[in-house]
């Protein structure tokens, strides 16, 4: 089941958001290596690398994430869920697709904006152009900072976010996580429950 229905995530949002995710997560961990200053220079120029072809993989799939969401239905909300929980978990998901798309594009912005004018290398393949910026120490600098900023507060929010379904799963038991790992999910009782009452005639409505 590609696309989504009104119970669940098809397979084209659950890829796209699980790939994201373990995008995010590796380029978090190859920024914290990469700036050690005692890593040999030869491994921190290859992890910068490694670092910039990650990000600009993560900047095409946060746009396929976008175009996607713009575009797709939503499944309905799971019973149970309070309209609070409904509306902040709909805004943390836009916050997310936005951020996932802004932070890349500000490390692109850092590379272009380097003094030192090195060749973005995509897995050795071909060389990314650099984005017309002024190339200095001061541009270099705010978008180095703008960077890190957006990437702590992705971090901060998918932290929030995954502790917001492990919560539903193993406190509330309801199905939020399900149904982002399982695509095509069926409708649950209590979702079967509402659907039949929704079509249940009304008293007298077949009469004239």
């Amino acid at each position: 089941m590609l696309r989504n229905s009104d119970h669940g995530f098809g397979t084209v949002t659950i890829v796209l958001h699980w790939t994201i995710a373990l995008l995010i997560l590796g380029l978090m961990l190859i920024g914290f290596v990469m700036r050690r200053t005692e890593i040999d220079p030869a491994l921190q120029f290859s992890l910068y690398q490694w670092h910039k072809s990650f990000g600009f993989t993560a900047l095409g799939a946060a746009l396929v994430r976008a175009i996607w969401w713009l575009v797709e239905r939503s499944p309905r909300p799971v019973p149970g869920l309070r309209p609070l929980e409904h509306v902040a978990a709909r805004e943390t998901h836009r916050i997310l697709i936005t951020l996932g798309f802004l932070t890349p594009l500000a490390g692109w912005a850092v590379a272009s904006a380097s003094t030192l004018n090195i060749p973005s290398f995509y897995f050795n393949i071909i060389v990314i152009p650099h984005l017309p910026l002024p190339q200095s120490d001061s541009s270099e600098a705010f978008w180095a900072f703008t960077h890190a900023l957006l990437a702590y507060a992705m971090l901060a929010l998918v932290v929030v976010h995954a502790a917001a379904a492990l919560y539903h799963q193993f406190i509330r038991g309801d199905a939020v996580l399900m149904r982002m790992l399982r695509a095509g999910s069926r409708p649950s009782h209590a979702e079967a429950a509402d659907l039949r009452e929704a079509m249940r005639p009304l008293p007298g409505g077949n009469d004239p």
